[in-house]
């Protein structure tokens, strides 16, 4: 095994001449740790044992004293080993017969590398002979931070990170510590009278330090009056900051995504101790070139790269303890959206709430969000300011890109009304405002609408762009097939006749829902085929309109003030069956990518995000992206999945109609893309969720464990989307090449047209018009609409302000009678 040393200090403290580990006046001053009448065999054993697992960490001892512990354990002499390994214990453990612990110091020197784990010899001498785990602790241990959301981490599996958070904002959180129990080490004591095991001790601060080390084998097993914890003055020796010298693929100084690992996969700056810029919920961190970042001396491997278009790439670092050095970053690109005209945002991410801690400071900087938009190779970031830290982020908020911005990285902060005013009937999100003050709020979260409509519209009127997040509508089965049963059974059977269920919207045809061919349906019945339902798209299982994203989308599209739904953050089947529900009732609806960055996925910026037709311009204009959302002149990916091209007899998305005079076909064309190793997760659709195919594309909760592990190659399937129904498909291979695709697609009445590769990517639509008529694809879309208004104002108008709610029921019905109508004209177009 290649030998990896953490620090100089540890060179220092491991170097041994004959007479012991440190010499004469250290080995005299070990006469003072108890030497323990004990077998030689086992502790042989922990000895050999604890000489590998030194050499695992990469603070392997000297040659001269393993030759001597190898021939003092070959002899058995548990006398001659401990002399050999006292000196550099750093506590001794008692454990008396009642299992009471008692700590003292060893004589080893408290030497400490900043930024990187130190091991120290514990020895345990264990009366009571307990087999049970040893733990350490430290009132210095712990947290920096404190207010992250317990729920975000939870979705994301990593709520080890809020433990012993730090809530009274104590400012001498320097330390980590923890005992190394992983092989050739174990969990639990032996049991045997003495032992030696390794504790590892880490410091993000330098210089004099005091702390505590504590010790237990369980609660309750501290001897009284602080005995079981002993006061360590450690020397921290600094940390040389590592300079980065980050080169993006074409020669230019950038920002690069960032993860150091050392043998034992630790993650660094350790995770607990992060404060912004750094975020502790990621394992990534950002710097652009010529920025440092401080790291443990030794041996640790770096990976690096700039966001799903650039490729993962690993090296390793060689890291001193004492001389300045730079680390050498080049960036490779597997494809440029920009080649091609399109330039990449995420219009929902978040700067506080959330996965943000509140304290030591109320959520992040710009400059700080800023660092993450650009090293995720994104064009633009829209921070998003809303309920958590209102007061503290609105400050930051200004009618152009914030200041931090540059050419081809724009940061704009704008608004998402959620945790205050209408969040209660869907979060909307407010793109390219020129004032965030609502009339009559002063600047606060009081005063706001209770229902979208009225906020979309003070958006519009100033030249926003509007939107719902989160627009997954989702279904519950069997809470859907009971409220059926309620709403339409009549004659109070407890079933639905084919008259009855003829007055509501059936998920599938009512004989194919009957199974037993009785002529009623039931709750099991209407049940099952709801569950069939919400694995298809399009379906037309109403959703329980009891959520918090897209509620009222079917309400403000057909009053003509909602511009886009989001996806990729959220389950992709009801988030693209909303949508293309809405596309069929003739509504120019448009879909953009977001990630709602950390609540639905706090991993990085941009996991969802749309790419955005700008031409060829050298510097990106807000102003001009957000039209582009609002035109559709974009798709929305991962970032691993790429349209480059899409176009209907010429015309690409956003731009103009195609017109036919009577039925007849179109030709489709593309350009598209698929990165050859994607990460293997639920997100990606490279990984089964157990809710089944309804839950694919979902970053908002993991669905399975966390695993880095990516998927090289394979195939993806492209397909044409007519009016919601798959009318033509081909194969794709995943090997980073562009491929164009041609496709020759039958019309016969006004259609939308789109491209997709469920759950990676999709077009917005080009339509195509048949004899000047509208859009009127589906009868049941229409319907679908209609009843989740109708459910929607049945579950939640309640909590719309009183003096609201009449132009709410207004604006509402004015909407069911929109579909309704569209429904009758789908018929007679049809």
């Amino acid at each position: 095994m290649k030998k990896r040393l953490f620090s100089a200090a540890l060179l220092t403290l491991l170097s041994l001449s004959g007479a012991g580990f440190l010499g004469t006046s250290l080995a005299a001053a070990a006469e003072s740790v108890e030497v323990v009448d004990v077998e030689g065999q086992p502790l042989g054993a922990n000895a050999r044992r604890l000489v590998a697992a030194l050499e695992y960490l990469g603070a392997p001892l000297p040659e001269d004293l393993v030759k001597k512990l190898t021939a003092a354990s070959a002899d058995r002499d548990a006398k001659r080993i401990q002399e050999l390994l006292d000196p550099e214990v750093l506590c001794v453990v008692s454990l008396n017969p009642e299992v009471r612990t008692k700590v003292a110091r060893g004589p080893a020197q408290a030497v400490l590398q900043q930024g990187g784990f130190t091991p120290f010899l514990i020895k345990v001498i264990n009366q009571s002979t307990v087999t049970r785990q040893l733990q350490i602790s430290s009132p210095q241990a712990g947290a920096v931070y404190s207010g992250a959301a317990l729920n975000s981490l939870k979705r994301q599996a990593q709520t080890e990170l809020n433990r012993n958070e730090n809530k009274k904002s104590a400012s001498d959180r320097f330390l980590e510590v923890e005992l190394f129990q992983a092989s050739p080490m174990t969990v639990r004591l032996s049991g045997l009278e003495c032992e030696y095991v390794l504790a590892l001790v880490y410091c993000h601060e330098s210089g004099k330090r005091e702390a505590t080390l504590a010790f237990d084998v369980g609660a309750g097993t501290q001897d009284i009056g602080f005995r079981g914890e002993v006061p360590i003055l450690f020397t921290v020796n600094k940390a040389v900051p590592v300079k980065l010298s980050i080169r993006d693929f074409d020669g230019t100084p950038t920002a690069a995504r960032l993860v150091f690992r050392d043998q034992q996969k630790r993650v660094y700056p350790l995770q607990a101790k992060r404060l912004a810029p750094d975020f502790f919920f990621q394992p990534q961190i950002y710097r652009q070139d010529g920025e440092t970042v401080l790291l443990p001396a030794g041996e640790l491997d770096m990976e690096f790269s700039r966001g799903p278009e650039y490729q993962r790439l690993t090296k390793k670092v060689m890291v001193s303890a004492s001389e300045p050095q730079t680390v050498e970053v080049k960036l490779q690109r597997w494809l440029n959206a920009r080649d091609f005209g399109f330039y990449s945002g995420d219009h929902h991410i978040h700067a506080a709430g959330c996965a943000h801690y509140d304290n030591p400071t109320k959520g992040v900087t710009p400059l700080d969000m800023f660092k993450q938009v650009k090293g995720e190779g994104l064009n633009v970031g829209c921070v998003l300011t809303w309920g958590p830290c209102f007061d503290m982020q609105r400050q930051f908020f200004s009618s152009t890109a914030d200041r931090v911005s540059e050419p081809l990285t724009i940061l704009k902060y704008d608004l998402e009304i959620s945790g205050f005013g209408s969040a209660a009937l869907g979060h909307v999100c407010l793109l390219n405002l020129q004032n965030q003050t609502y009339p009559g709020t002063l600047g606060t979260t009081k005063g706001w609408p209770s229902w979208t409509v009225p906020v979309l519209k003070w958006c519009k009127e100033q030249g926003g762009v509007t939107g719902y997040p989160h627009s997954a509508l989702r279904v519950n089965p069997p809470q859907a097939a009971v409220r059926m049963i309620k709403d339409l059974d009549r004659d109070q059977s407890e079933t639905l006749s084919a008259q009855e269920a003829g007055q509501g919207l059936l998920p599938k045809p009512f004989a194919s829902i009957d199974e037993d061919g009785n002529g009623q349906l039931t709750t099991q019945e209407l049940t099952q085929s709801l569950e069939q339902a919400a694995d298809e798209l399009p379906n037309l299982a109403v959703p329980e309109m009891n959520g918090g994203g897209a509620m009222e989308i079917c309400v403000s599209t057909a009053e003509g003030v909602c511009d886009f739904i989001s996806a990729m953050d959220t389950e992709r089947i009801p988030e693209w069956n909303t949508w293309y529900h809405i596309l069929n009732c003739g509504y120019p609806l448009k879909v953009s990518g977001e990630t709602d960055f950390p609540c639905m996925s706090s991993r990085r910026v941009g996991q969802g995000r749309v790419y955005v037709q700008l031409g060829d311009v050298d510097e990106v204009d807000f102003q001009e992206w957000c039209r582009g959302i609002q035109h559709g002149r974009s798709y929305v990916s991962d970032g691993y999945a790429h349209a480059l091209e899409f176009n209907v007899s010429g015309q690409s998305p956003g731009f103009e109609e195609v017109h036919l005079k009577g039925a007849g076909q179109v030709e489709v064309t593309a350009k598209v893309a698929f990165a050859a190793e994607t990460p293997r997760a639920v997100a990606y659709g490279l990984l089964d969720p157990p809710e089944g195919k309804r839950a694919v594309g979902d970053t908002r909760i993991l669905h399975a464990p966390r695993n880095s592990d990516y998927v090289t190659g394979g195939e993806r399937l492209v397909e044409i989307v007519q009016n919601g129904t798959v009318v033509a498909q081909k194969a794709v291979p995943a090997d980073g090449k562009v491929h164009e695709l041609s496709f020759t697609i039958p019309v016969k009445q006004s259609s939308w047209i789109a491209l997709r590769q469920f759950p990676q990517l999709h077009t917005n639509p080009v339509n195509v018009i048949v004899d000047q008529r509208p859009i009127r694809a589906s009868r049941e879309s229409a319907l679908w609409c209609a009843e989740t208004i109708k459910l929607l104002w049945k579950n939640r108008h309640r909590i719309i302000a009183e003096r609201e709610r009449p132009a709410a029921e207004q604006a509402y019905q004015r909407a069911i009678q929109s579909y309704l109508q569209r429904a009758q004209e789908a018929t007679q177009f049809d």
